[in-house]
Order: structure tokens, then C-alpha cells, then sequence
């Protein structure tokens, strides 16, 4: 079994079955799923905090000067990184995920301390969707972290083909 999922030639982040490979196919073994399904939440908490942002964008955000573009900016980059997760996640791709959500955060901090381009808001208002906000992104990064984490831990393995 291949456990270098992202060498050249192959489906990236796939693990192939021996056989397959001997057959000249490619098929996705069971130990890829786990990698799917953590692809799949980090879209999710993405798609999730996008909406969120959209949602907020059309119900006036719009109207406030600069902030109304970075809503829409943040729900954009948040559907189009989540969508590209879902097919495969490079390293890049993660880096982005992470940026997404961090920058979302940081604007959220910003708004409620500093001020972002003269607009403040106080607590978790607006309800609900500032603390599910939070949430989703607080939850985005710590995902990519332990699945950062779990890949660091791997050691790379020698493979003995004839």
C-alpha cells in the first residue's frame, strides 16, 4: 500500500491499493476515508461561516462603509476555499483555510476592541450569528491543527518492491 498519498502520478492525497496499481487502476483504499471526512468538515465550518457573512452582508452590512465589502469578501473567499477542499487539500489549500478563518476572527476581535475602519460592535451581537460565527472559524482552525499535527507524526516508511 502506497502511504506517500501525494507522489507523482497519482490522485492527490489518494492511497492506492497494491493491486489496483498492479492492474493499472486507481483505486482509493479504505484508509482514505478518514482524510475525506476531515475534508469534508473543514468545508463545512468554511461553507458555514461564509453563509453566515452572506447572510449578514444582504441584511445591511452592506450599507457600512469598507466593512460591507470585507463581509462579502470573507463569505466569497470562505465558499471558494471550502468548494477546492472538498476535491483535494495541499498544503496551500489548508494554509488558505487557515487564513480564511483567522482573518475572520481577527476582524471579529478587531470589531469589538479597536474598531475596524471606524465600525465597532459590542458582545456577541449580533445573536446568533456572531457566536456561531466564532465557533465555525474557532473550529476550521483547530481541525486543520490536529490534522497538522497527525501528519507530522507520520514517519515515513521505506518500501520494498521488487
Amino acid at each position: 500500500m502506497n502511504r506517500y498519498p501525494d507522489e507523482p502520478g497519482e490522485a492527490p492525497g489518494a492511497v492506492l491499493d497494491q493491486s489496483a496499481r498492479d492492474h493499472g487502476m486507481t483505486r482509493i483504499a479504505p484508509a482514505r476515508r478518514p482524510a475525506f471526512a476531515i475534508r469534508l468538515v473543514i468545508a463545512a465550518t468554511l461553507a458555514g461561516s461564509g453563509y453566515i457573512h452572506a447572510q449578514l452582508y444582504l441584511d445591511g452590512y452592506r450599507f457600512i462603509h469598507v466593512v460591507g465589502d470585507l463581509f462579502l469578501l470573507q463569505a466569497s473567499a470562505a465558499f471558494a476555499v471550502a468548494a477546492l477542499v472538498l476535491f483535494a487539500a495541499p498544503v496551500l489549500l489548508r494554509v488558505a483555510a487557515a487564513g480564511v478563518a483567522l482573518g475572520a476572527l481577527a476582524g471579529f476581535t478587531a470589531s469589538r476592541t479597536i474598531g475596524v475602519f471606524g465600525f465597532t460592535e459590542r458582545g456577541l451581537q449580533p445573536a446568533p450569528q456572531a457566536l456561531l460565527s466564532v465557533l465555525l472559524e474557532t473550529g476550521t482552525l483547530l481541525v486543520l491543527a490536529a490534522w497538522q499535527a497527525a501528519a507530522r507524526t507520520r514517519r515515513p516508511v521505506a518500501l520494498n518492491d521488487p
